[in-house]
């Protein structure tokens, strides 16, 4: 009866431990994620960062130039322009007949 007794107790403590394990593996991979999760947004705005007023096509820094009243992003290497929000339809708005109006109000319907 004795030794019966000793198992039962032997089966309680190792369903404990394995409980136990089960709570620290979870916390451990929440702990996990958690980082790797900081570390990608940390990334991300370094990323964010080295790109602002930069050219997206090759890189190069973005000088800003006025044309017909918008200032606009113009790239000295490839010669691209970009426009911020609002840019494109405040030109487009000042252009009456020519492609770019029609193409903006072709777009917009």
């Amino acid at each position: 009866m004795p030794d019966e007794k000793d198992r039962l107790g032997d089966k309680l403590r190792d369903a404990e431990r394995g409980r136990e394990d089960q709570f620290f593996a979870q916390r451990d991979r929440e702990l996990i994620e958690k980082l790797r999760g900081e570390k990608d947004a940390a990334v991300e705005e370094a990323h964010r960062t080295a790109a602002l007023n930069r050219c997206p096509k090759c890189g190069t820094a973005l000088r800003q130039r006025e044309h017909r009243g918008v200032k606009v992003d113009e790239c000295s290497s490839c010669g691209g322009i970009w426009l911020d929000h609002g840019e494109f339809e405040e030109l487009a708005g000042r252009e009456s007949e020519g492609w770019f109006g029609r193409f903006f109000r072709e777009r917009l319907g």
